[in-house]
């Protein structure tokens, strides 16, 4: 599946460099750029345009009247950072929002999140309340920092998801073997969670008088 993108973007330096981020995604290609809510209209009439990558501040309108219209996927791309320009992109219906200036990678992560996202819903079938829920949490792994240096980005959601998915405590070695990995990669982990609050942890002495590590998913913990 190839995802078509229209950037949207007034300024030609930045849209260009908006393309050369975007191009070098597998699964994209930018088939227009526009720099004016006109001209991005009469691309997306068209009709060969996916995913719109949208600019806030356009000469002839907002954006965000622009992304009111749409009948196609937009990320916003924008220096707009106060809170109510993102509310209001959010609520006419933006899948993510990226703060300029950002990096190659940035957008790379958010589009390829995208990507799999995009395959979920694809399907011709109905989800499930599970499959639609992951959906979400697939669409915005993006939006995570970047795994400590040493660790996977996968096995980080995946112990991420093991143990907020399981709504009690967890020690490392259930989910090692949930996950089939080893219950040293699983401890450290899911001590690099509660580093960064995602997770708590707490001892429990079980009968032999051992303490064993129980990990718990924050309540408050987002992603």
């Amino acid at each position: 599946m190839t995802i078509r993108v229209l950037v949207v973007e007034d300024d030609f330096r930045v849209a260009r460099v908006h393309v050369g981020f975007a191009s070098r995604v597998d699964g994209f290609t930018v088939v227009a750029t526009a720099r004016s809510a006109a001209e991005a209209r009469r691309e997306l009439a068209a009709g060969a345009v996916d995913l719109v990558l949208l600019d806030t501040y356009l000469p002839d309108e907002s954006g965000l009247d622009l992304l009111a219209e749409l009948t196609v996927d937009a990320i916003m791309l924008t220096a707009a950072s106060d809170a109510a320009t993102v509310r209001a992109a959010y609520a006419r219906g933006a899948l993510n929002y990226l703060v300029k200036p950002f990096t190659a990678e940035q957008l790379a992560d958010r589009l390829t999140a995208y990507r799999h996202y995009r395959a979920m819903v694809s399907v011709d079938r109905a989800l499930t309340q599970a499959e639609i829920d992951r959906c979400w949490r697939v669409l915005h792994d993006g939006d995570r920092p970047a795994a400590p240096k040493g660790q996977s980005a996968v096995t980080v959601r995946l112990v991420s998801d093991a143990l907020r998915g399981a709504g009690r405590a967890r020690t490392a070695a259930g989910i090692a073997d949930e996950l089939g990995i080893s219950r040293a990669t699983a401890q450290r982990y899911l001590a690099a969670l509660v580093r960064d609050g995602s997770a708590e942890v707490h001892l429990r002495y079980g009968v032999t008088g051992r303490p064993e590590h129980q990990y718990h998913w924050r309540a408050a913990a987002t992603g």
